[in-house]
């Protein structure tokens, strides 16, 4: 793949600014996403990089990059997830889905072992503000290697409200 992002150091994902993304209320009005699904084994991806390479190629090609890349994940069961890839526009040969709703944030920092954990401190900070969610996303702002070299990763959990 070429550089995806001009504004990356690594040519593949940008450095994530997490203070848009703390604690905050967002709300998507029929934003664009591509859907996919990850085959998982108790939660743990098998097939995600090759899932986001076929993907990334697709919405390279149909130049429906957004400049700020948002990726959710929807760990439905122990044994898959569906991601939704944010979109400019629909891209061909891939499933088009519109996500809106009232989210509350949460940024996390630290291995991605610590997602249970995290969870519960999320549910704990909706209790905080007396919302019960609806649904829950968790938007992995960088793949492995590049949280490697930004030397954090960043994982935002959203709480559809």
């Amino acid at each position: 793949m070429d550089k995806l992002y001009e504004n990356s150091e690594t040519g593949c994902c940008p450095k994530f600014n997490p203070e848009p993304w703390d604690e905050k209320e967002v709300t998507f009005k029929d934003k664009l996403f591509v859907k996919d699904h990850v085959t998982s084994f108790f939660h743990i991806p098998l097939n995600f990089g090759k899932v986001m390479v076929r993907n990334m190629e697709k919405i390279q090609a149909a130049d429906a990059l957004v400049p700020e890349p948002v990726l959710l994940s929807d760990e439905k069961s122990l044994w898959g997830a569906d991601i939704y890839i944010a979109v400019s526009k629909d891209v061909p040969n891939s499933e088009m889905v519109k996500i809106s709703g009232t989210f509350l944030t949460k940024v996390f920092e630290g291995p991605y072992k610590d997602i249970r954990k995290w969870i519960e401190q999320m549910k704990a900070y909706l209790e905080s503000k007396a919302k019960q969610f609806k649904k829950m996303y968790i938007f992995y702002t960088t793949c492995p290697k590049c949280a490697k070299h930004y030397g954090k990763n960043y994982v935002v959990i959203l709480a559809q409200i």
